[in-house]
């Protein structure tokens, strides 16, 4: 096979894999991810769609994949698991317990795919590679997962929080953002304030995902630094106020 059209199936091949991973993909970030034009992307989307694969074109916003298509499991190459496996070791830093316990369930899933070989080599590399103290780091926090779960499908949290004065209280709040500090920090609307507030994960003594939706809140955690500057350093969750930068 001439060399460019093996490119051509590569680039094909990821573009199929960028759609899998995001909701809508433009043009322009894919000529600019694979470093071709846009007219080059679109004659990669009209061949995908020759070859069967349901590309939908939203006018003027990108393309998607039909609901509920699925394409068969993605392989890995060595040097991608290699980077999933370093990966997994960085995870065990993080101070919450859930996090942890996913991304371990998805490794689990991912090594299920390779091959024999590929397996052996994956374990070889668990067993030579070591983070200092990561089993020692003391686990603050549980909740990130379900955190993460409350964002992305809009559901109100409901959560006993106890603030930097020690002062509890029970709060109904709609999660719109994380950050990774020193602390994992979640902003979200709180309906008892009515403002937009900074909680410190490892503060949250109990959590519960409602069932109750609420209206996104449309903007981008860009747009919200831009419209809230110096938030979170207000009244209750003072310990919040570390520069976002």
């Amino acid at each position: 096979m001439p060399r460019a059209d093996i490119k051509r199936l590569s680039r094909l091949t990821a573009i199929l894999t960028r759609l899998q991973t995001k909701r809508l993909v433009t043009a322009a970030e894919l000529a600019q991810r694979f470093t071709v034009s846009e007219r080059t992307i679109y004659r990669d989307i009209r061949a995908l769609e020759e070859a069967g694969v349901p590309v939908i074109t939203e006018e003027g916003k990108g393309y998607l994949l039909m609901d509920h298509y699925r394409l068969p499991p993605v392989t890995f190459t060595e040097q991608e698991a290699n980077a999933l496996i370093a990966a997994k070791q960085l995870v065990l830093k993080t101070t919450d317990s859930s996090l942890i316990a996913r991304y371990a369930e998805a490794i689990d899933k991912i090594t299920s795919v390779l091959d024999h070989s590929a397996k052996e080599k994956i374990n070889l590399l668990v067993d030579r590679t070591q983070f200092k103290n990561i089993e020692r780091i003391e686990r603050t926090s549980d909740s990130l997962s379900e955190v993460q779960f409350a964002i992305t499908n809009f559901r109100v949290v409901r959560i006993d929080y106890t603030n930097a004065d020690e002062r509890s209280s029970q709060r109904s709040i709609e999660p719109f953002a994380l950050l990774s500090t020193a602390n994992w920090l979640l902003i979200a609307w709180c309906r008892l304030r009515k403002e937009f507030r900074y909680f410190r994960l490892d503060r949250i003594k109990r959590l519960e995902v409602l069932d109750e939706p609420f209206i996104p809140h449309d903007m981008t955690l860009q747009q919200f630094f831009e419209r809230y500057p110096g938030n979170g350093t207000s009244s209750e969750e003072k310990s919040t106020s570390t520069p976002l930068t």
